[in-house]
């Protein structure tokens, strides 16, 4: 194990060897065998977007029974709140900023950075996905070969859609083509890597084909306004969350009818934010924030805990290499900065380790339509009562230029809503929230201020709790060898798209080549000159 290296937490090797070993004695006690896995992954999926956390206007009984046999989360966090980005976490145990250009969107995934289902596989393992698995990208391994990242594909049965907004793909049908392929006697684990709630979607399907009303929306965000638009946008969504859910749910059917669902390790969560305005693609509460439950039938203490400590993405790769019964030297992958959480699985409490206290996050170049390619990039660490964020580059627009579209926020009626709203007033509060330009430091009270709205970073009376938590994060961010830490920070702006067409786009665009950006509107681009 000697590559595991340093946690986040700052304890050493024998204290991670130690729970390795206690766990082993104890959880895995039962079984000669490790468990088969299912994770189930959403697209765009926020926080408390489900009936388990008390969401009114989404119901999630998939979710819910893992949650109530299981564990839910209150505090999961990816590192970064963009697809590509945030996978790369999950399937490596490392920081974004420890992965050279897999921090990026649309990148080339570095060849040296193995995930744990390729480790799976090379273990003897039946490893499937279906639907999306890491990306967008490209994922090649020293020879050339496209690589497996989450497995082989099992995507050959298609079903009517619900809405005009939902892929035809009928993921649990598609589960069981693969649990039919399974070995005898061997292990598996899938990936169900559903498609939704990523946009679009079928305007007005929440109230029309959901059966929801706009009064079921208990409150909307404060960075956004409060009218049928946005509300209509939000149950559209909230429809797509109940497909994934449906799909999870004849998932576990499945399991149960085959006698699997006592031995296997259920994980569903989703990447990040939803994709509206500040929340995909930015790092504040609503982007970094994601749902998260677990399962494990007789091997979790106390089912049905409510988890109060901070989980990060890259704490999944650890525990999954743990519970399979490797080492992680064996694994060959990257030195990890998670930490396994199968001391939350043993504990019979919601507060499993006084360590989890915080999580750090970050972003470096998600979307195109800058100048010369660049990103937008950040550090922050979110506590209990406080969320910091370092801009490193304020200069820069956030969503990407207003010109090009505000490229790093995908289309839709909410976005239109903010954009025509700022056009015909001349300003908007909730424009500047959602799009204008920040200043280098923010620091937000979350318990005054869950939306993260009030910048108190400038208070004489902020100064010592920001110094406090800069030096925090910094600290950490040092040990993980961050190049921001050390001047090099330009280098995430270098590594390649690895789409070509995406490559100098703005200067392109600027030139009069448009160029088909399919995740934005016509109506998106400003022809005024935007000043913040």
């Amino acid at each position: 194990m000697k590559n595991i290296r340093l946690n986040r937490f700052g304890t050493g090797l024998g204290l991670s060897m130690l729970l390795a070993a206690m766990f082993q004695n104890t959880a895995c006690s039962n079984d000669a065998s490790p468990p088969n896995i299912l994770f189930a992954i959403a697209d765009d999926w926020g926080f408390g977007h489900a009936s388990a956390y008390g969401c009114n206007w989404t119901k999630t009984p998939a979710f819910d029974k893992v949650a109530s046999e299981g564990l839910l989360f209150q505090r999961a966090y990816t590192p970064n709140a963009k697809c590509a980005p945030s996978r790369a976490c999950i399937l490596t145990g490392r920081n974004s900023w420890q992965l050279k250009g897999a921090a990026n969107h649309l990148c080339y995934f570095p060849s040296e950075f193995r995930g744990w289902p390729e480790v799976l596989s090379s273990h003897g393992w039946h490893m499937g996905h279906t639907a999306k698995g890491w990306g967008p990208g490209v994922a090649v391994d020293i020879n050339g070969k496209p690589r497996q990242m989450t497995g082989k594909a099992f995507n050959a049965r298609t079903a009517k859609p619900p809405t005009t907004g939902i892929g035809n793909n009928d993921y649990a049908a598609n589960f069981d083509d693969f649990l039919d392929t399974a070995p005898d006697g061997a292990p598996w684990c899938f990936w169900y890597g559903a498609v939704e709630p990523h946009r679009a979607y079928e305007f007005g399907s929440g109230v029309n084909k959901g059966g929801k009303s706009l009064q079921d929306i208990e409150r909307v965000p404060s960075y956004w306004p409060d009218n049928e638009t946005v509300r209509n946008d939000m149950l559209d969504y909230a429809v797509e969350i109940e497909h994934f859910d449906a799909h999870l749910g004849r998932m576990l059917d499945s399991l149960g009818r085959r006698g699997l669902l006592d031995n296997t390790l259920i994980i569903v969560t989703s990447d990040h934010g939803m994709p509206f305005p500040r929340s995909k693609g930015g790092a504040y509460e609503a982007s970094n924030h994601v749902p998260m439950a677990m399962m494990w039938k007789n091997h979790i203490e106390s089912p049905g805990r409510k988890m109060d400590d901070f989980v990060s993405f890259i704490d999944l790769a650890p525990t999954i290499i743990e519970v399979a019964g490797l080492d992680w030297e064996s694994t060959k992958m990257a030195a990890t900065s998670g930490v396994s959480l199968t001391d939350v699985f043993r504990s019979a409490s919601g507060n499993a380790n006084p360590a989890r206290d915080h999580v750090l996050i970050g972003m470096e170049r998600h979307d195109i339509g800058r100048p010369n390619d660049v990103g937008y990039p950040i550090r922050g660490i979110v506590t209990r009562d406080a969320l910091y964020l370092h801009n490193f580059e304020p200069d820069r627009w956030p969503a990407c230029n207003p010109e090009t579209g505000y490229l790093n926020c995908d289309a839709g009626a909410t976005k239109t809503s903010i954009l025509n709203a700022r056009r015909l007033a001349g300003a908007s509060m909730h424009w500047s929230l959602c799009f204008g330009k920040r200043p280098e430091e923010e620091l937000f009270d979350l318990v005054s201020d869950p939306d993260c709205v009030n910048n108190i970073a400038s208070l004489d009376s902020s100064t010592s709790r920001l110094k406090m938590l800069r030096e925090r994060m910094e600290d950490q961010l040092r040990k993980q060898e961050d190049p921001r830490m050390f001047g090099n920070g330009k280098i995430f702006d270098e590594y390649p798209h690895s789409n070509p067409n995406n490559r100098g786009f703005y200067e392109r665009f600027m030139q009069g080549e448009r160029i088909n950006a399919n995740w934005v509107l016509d109506s998106d681009f400003e022809t005024t000159p935007m000043v913040r």
